[in-house]
């Protein structure tokens, strides 16, 4: 049953077919509100996931526990967060493992991180480096939500394996030098700016993926690899796109951009997949 202080996820059916989801976290002298009236936190609390209550104004909402993937585009968020879609693209580009140690650079709001975390399990490590204070107390806000919720609603525990560090990866030279990394993943404007840093630390067959949001960010990425002579193959560039197709769609007009705002689902982005080699000796 749910208990006070876990997350739970209230469904409600509205017009032209859709469904509007609102994520809270329990506590007994808090309300659910949403268009059709309100609904006491205590009518939840002690209540089996999967149940539909009626708010005050006689509306239906199916409770239950969130997803993941729910969680993270429900959260609170400062920048853009890579979407589950490009998460779960990159994620198998990567090939993670149980046990594997991660470097992550641009923590954003947490969604990456939060994923990496499942991947690697409680034997593995991610290190997630951003450089604005902003950015980084809110990874770690919603990263430390998710696991205390976890804990509550769930009988195992979620792995506290995530290091967040507040520094620009591009001085962080030092920190690599005691590190070996079997992957590494890159969600910042200038990933170039990383790659001369990260790169020595990463095990040679390694993948380095890098999340950009148009084409040209790849090109300059590309350039910068070939011009500064990295150990580093691109193996792959796709183009992941998303786009939701429902009645509420042929209602309005949505504009196709790169990286959208917290309404919109349409978008693509392009992920570039980085090999490290081991040069031939001359």
């Amino acid at each position: 049953p749910f208990r006070a202080g876990e997350l739970a996820l209230a469904e409600v059916r509205r017009k032209h077919n859709t469904t509007l989801k609102l994520l809270c976290r329990l506590a007994a002298e808090a309300v659910l509100g949403c268009p059709g009236g309100v609904l006491p936190h205590r009518d939840i609390i002690g209540q089996l996931p999967g149940q539909v209550l009626r708010t005050s104004g006689g509306a239906r909402l199916l409770l239950r526990r969130p997803s993941l993937d729910e969680y993270v585009l429900l959260m609170r968020r400062g920048p853009t967060i890579a979407y589950p879609k490009d998460i779960s693209a990159i994620l198998m580009m990567m090939d993670i493992h149980p046990g594997d140690t991660v470097l992550e650079s641009g923590s954003g709001s947490g969604a990456m991180s939060l994923f990496l975390s499942r991947a690697v399990g409680p034997k593995g490590r991610v290190l997630s480096y951003e450089i604005r204070d902003d950015h980084h107390s809110l990874a770690k806000k919603n990263y430390r939500r998710w696991r205390s919720a976890w804990e509550i609603g769930h009988t195992d525990e979620w792995p506290d394996n995530v290091e967040f560090i507040l520094k620009d990866i591009s001085t962080a030279a030092a920190d690599m030098e005691s590190v070996t990394l079997d992957a590494v993943v890159l969600d910042m404007l200038n990933p170039q700016c990383a790659l001369p840093v990260v790169h020595p630390s990463l095990k040679p067959g390694g993948v380095c993926a890098v999340y950009l949001a148009n084409i040209t960010q790849v090109i300059d990425l590309l350039d910068t690899i070939r011009s500064c002579k990295l150990p580093l193959l691109c193996e792959r560039i796709i183009e992941v796109t998303h786009r939701n197709c429902d009645a509420a769609e042929t209602n309005r007009s949505v504009p196709f951009i790169a990286r959208p705002s917290h309404w919109q689902e349409t978008h693509s982005a392009f992920l570039t997949k980085l090999r490290k080699f081991r040069p031939l000796l001359s």
